[in-house]
């Protein structure tokens, strides 16, 4: 009888402390809010297949080999003004932040194994680059050459890489040839560069079968660019001079989700050109559009702030009510422009979804910004989310405009 109680208790207390578990565990801790945006890094789960070595392993006597990541090799913001010799056993490189200002073929030599370079934040120039070093990697996933003096593409690539960061230099042309021969690429960032749309004389980008995500913001791009990759996901123009969408341009682009192009000269929008099956989310500040245009169902958040548009018209947005079909709009950004009075309650019926509307303030006399009745709508939250929504909007406050800025012109992939 007396192990029966003691089994007894011992059953108690163990659901006992079960249920405390349970009753402290916090699920908005988990699920609360959106994810952060936070540039690509590589995975060093790729390190997963390669053996524990029993023993410390070589590494350059500039650099840092830690036993814990014993493929990575850290040899960033040392001064260097040299690639020392890497290792035959080094999978991940990084030499960002340093002096180097060229890229021989001689510290590479043993480099067999290496799958990530990072290069960035260095004063690399093309013709400082020897010819084919990056070729005969031929296991390199990524590479990192962005904020550098790169005056060209610097072709050729190995077939493996899937990861070009370019951003950030000097190249203002590409090659037919510069692309070819990249079966593999699913990010390309071209993003504060000098490109023009000479560029796209030679449809650079239209064999990347595999291509994603693509930036091309802050360059000198006056046109949509054409015979992108039907395989694109996530577009960036924004901070070019881009004036004009062709009427059916995104037809052959229906795999979009995330389309970037606020900080250019648009001024009218063709009424069903964002009328695609995948689009999440859509930036179109700091333009010159009059009017709204045609909203589709998946469409989530839509930024047409620093416009010059006077009324949104719902029923443009929303030709129909459908009750099968649920517009998925939830968030809609409209400070700057020249509304006079909120957004017709007819929205809610055509986007039952609309959390939050950012009026902030309007440009309606043209000198001095006026504000609506309230700067921010919201519905369906619960008072913690309110005052977390009213925390994020004073911190847009106090933002700068280099701030805004820095962050258009960096390329966030989007997931």
């Amino acid at each position: 009888m007396g192990i029966l109680s003691c089994l007894l208790i011992h059953h108690l207390l163990w659901a006992a402390l079960v249920f405390c578990q349970y009753e402290d565990y916090d699920f908005e801790d988990e699920y609360g809010g959106e994810p952060d945006q936070l540039p690509y890094y590589f995975n060093p789960n790729t390190q997963v297949e390669a053996p524990r070595f029993p023993f410390p392993v070589e590494c350059a006597k500039e650099c840092f080999c830690p036993p814990a990541f014993p493929l990575s090799m850290y040899c960033d913001h040392r001064k260097l003004k040299t690639i020392p010799n890497i290792p035959t056993h080094v999978q991940q490189l990084y030499l960002q932040n340093n002096n180097i200002e060229a890229v021989p073929a001689g510290p590479f030599t043993n480099a067999t194994f290496v799958r990530e370079i990072n290069l960035s934040y260095n004063n690399i120039k093309f013709h400082m680059i020897d010819h084919g070093v990056f070729a005969k990697l031929s296991n390199l996933l990524q590479l990192h050459l962005q904020h550098n003096e790169l005056e060209e593409f610097p072709f050729p690539l190995p077939s493996s890489l899937e990861r070009l960061l370019l951003g950030f230099n000097k190249i203002s042309r590409l090659p037919g040839n510069a692309l070819e021969g990249l079966p593999n690429m699913t990010m390309l960032d071209l993003c504060s560069n000098l490109l023009d749309d000479s560029v796209f004389k030679e449809k650079p980008f239209s064999n990347m079968k595999n291509l994603t995500q693509l930036n091309l913001g802050n360059n000198k791009l006056q046109t949509m660019p054409p015979d992108l990759p039907p395989s694109l996901q996530h577009l960036s123009l924004e901070n070019n001079s881009i004036s004009h969408i062709p009427e059916n341009y995104f037809i052959r682009l229906p795999q979009i989700t995330a389309l970037r192009m606020s900080h250019n000269n648009l001024q009218n929008i063709p009424h069903n050109t964002f009328n695609l099956p995948n689009l999440l989310e859509l930036h179109l500040g700091h333009n010159k559009l009059k009017q709204v245009f045609y909203i589709p169902r998946s469409l989530q958040h839509l930024y047409i702030e620093d416009n010059e548009i006077e009324n949104i018209n719902v029923t443009v947005m929303c030709p129909a009510l459908d009750p099968l079909n649920i517009k998925q709009l939830t968030y809609i950004r409209v400070d700057q422009n020249k509304l006079t009075s909120p957004i017709s309650t007819y929205a809610f019926f055509c986007f039952p979804l609309i959390r939050t509307i950012y009026y902030g303030e309007q440009n309606v006399t043209g000198s001095r910004p006026s504000q609506l009745r309230t700067p921010v709508f919201r519905r369906f939250l619960t008072p913690e989310e309110f005052q977390e929504a009213e925390d994020n909007h004073e911190t847009l406050h106090q933002e700068t405009e280099e701030d805004h800025e820095a962050e258009d012109s960096y390329f966030h992939p989007y997931y």
